[in-house]
């Protein structure tokens, strides 16, 4: 079990995680944060980013905010 902070950018241009430190990550999105697009796309990206099943990924604190923390079973 792994817990990651994470910044989540709605609207970008390109989709991408950047890696800001150990535990702490911006992630980009071009889905808009309605209706929860915006966090399905972070969890799709963070499925891809870790090699585990979406369903392994967890949004801890924050489904309403920028900053998330987010569990990942590993």
């Amino acid at each position: 079990m792994k817990r990651i902070a994470i910044k989540i950018i709605p609207n970008a241009k390109k989709e991408e995680i950047i890696k800001e430190g150990e535990n702490h990550y911006k992630i980009k999105v071009r889905a808009q944060a309605v209706e929860g697009r915006a966090n399905e796309a972070m969890i799709k990206l963070l499925a891809e980013y870790f090699d585990v099943s979406k369903s392994q990924i967890k949004i801890v604190r924050g489904e309403f905010a920028r900053n998330k923390i987010v569990e990942i079973e590993l």
